[in-house]
């Protein structure tokens, strides 16, 4: 099992709209390297910690599981969606999601100043400075450090 952290704004889709709708389509990433990392590196199966960004308080407000292998991102395809890609065609798609199922939500947001002011988990991509991707692998021994936090 491999271990992720995927950004959202609350103010778009929350850690409550997951629970909400139970399982959603992770659409919208126009990253390539977060668009990788969907496609070729995570399974069913896998845990995601479910981040607010861009918000009061940034920081880790739950978990997910990913609930589908990865498949073309429809929205690339629609002319009328923000995310619509005049590049990518249906027979050669250039962006990829998973769908992500709610898991559990904290009692607590474990802060992204909280995350960065511990040593263990300097090396850990979100708090390493210009990391801004808003999908990225989380390592095992960081996935059971942060958990240990709540």
């Amino acid at each position: 099992m491999n271990y992720w952290l995927m950004k959202s704004e609350p103010d778009t889709f929350s850690i409550d709209d997951l629970k909400n709708v139970k399982q959603e389509p992770w659409d919208g990433v126009r990253n390539y390297q977060a668009r990788n990392f969907m496609r070729d590196g995570m399974a069913v199966g896998d845990g995601v910690f479910f981040y607010h960004s861009n918000c009061k308080v940034p920081g880790i407000v739950g978990i997910a599981r990913v609930a589908s292998e990865a498949y073309p991102d429809p929205s690339q395809f629609d002319p009328d969606s923000h995310y619509f890609d005049p590049k990518s065609s249906r027979d050669k798609p250039r962006w990829m999601l998973v769908d992500v199922k709610f898991e559990r939500k904290f009692e607590r947001t474990i802060a992204l100043d909280e995350l960065k002011a511990q040593p263990a988990l300097a090396e850990m991509p979100l708090v390493r400075k210009g990391n801004r991707l808003s999908v990225m692998p989380v390592e095992a021994s960081d996935w059971q450090y942060i958990l240990g936090m709540l």
